[in-house]
């Protein structure tokens, strides 16, 4: 079931100030600093509040929590944040946490430059032929301009895939691409990817904010035989398309 929290509420809005002076102290412990991409953190800070809210622990957004009671969950291998994987292997060898929002100084100039890279690319290609759509569709990572045009031929009928958000409900309402299909958020991956479970022979394309959380659901899903699944590398944060927001 996907648990809608109101994020204009007040205990949601003070349970997040809380959540801020929570990752600011995980920053100043381990000598580490935030993601220069403030959308990437607001997002785990989020997600981070939310799963205060629902399980009373501040467990890893990025990934499904498993288990049905407290007893369960507290068995089970779930992530809390700050992760132990995070802290001795993530951010060691490649810089940051896998959620992204705690960095070396060395990776937060990194990921500044590819931002930079990102931003500075305006212009797109148009008119896939049936042909091109379905090969793209066989790659592992698809980038911004790609699914502009994928969606483009969907519309015209050359293509048919299916668009999967796998963020929270929260910032699905908040904002999402245009022609988004289903949203599967990533902490109730397993229950929610029942709605197109029947759907494996149906290509799909899935995103988040970074790509992180989607990559992850990517691989879920392969091993589950769907089978094509690409990732949106980069996330919604480089989507130059159109977006829609509010409940449906």
């Amino acid at each position: 079931m996907i648990r809608k929290i109101d994020t204009n509420s007040d205990e949601f809005l003070n349970e997040f100030e809380l959540t801020k002076q929570f990752t600011d102290e995980v920053i100043s412990k381990h000598s580490l600093v935030y993601n220069p991409d403030e959308e990437v953190n607001k997002s785990i800070q989020m997600g981070l509040t939310r799963n205060q809210m629902i399980y009373g622990k501040k467990f890893c957004p990025c990934f499904m929590v498993i288990g049905q009671t407290p007893s369960e969950q507290e068995t089970t291998e779930n992530r809390l944040c700050p992760c132990t994987p995070a802290l001795t292997n993530e951010i060691p060898s490649k810089g940051s946490c896998h959620c992204g929002i705690f960095c070396t100084k060395e990776k937060a100039l990194e990921i500044s430059k590819d931002n930079s890279l990102h931003d500075a690319v305006a212009t797109h290609s148009r008119g896939l032929t049936k042909e091109e759509c379905e090969k793209l569709l066989t790659k592992n990572e698809v980038n911004s301009v790609e699914l502009e045009s994928l969606l483009e031929a969907r519309n015209l009928n050359f293509v048919e895939f299916n668009l999967v958000d796998t963020r929270e409900w929260m910032e699905w309402v908040s904002t999402r691409i245009k022609g988004t299909d289903y949203l599967i958020p990533t902490t109730s991956f397993y229950d929610a990817l029942e709605r197109i479970i029947d759907k494996k022979n149906t290509p799909v394309v899935v995103y988040c904010l970074s790509g992180s959380r989607s990559a992850y659901c990517q691989r879920i899903m392969k091993d589950l035989g769907f089978k094509s699944v690409a990732n949106l590398d980069y996330g919604i944060s480089s989507y130059g398309g159109e977006r829609e927001s509010g409940d449906i």
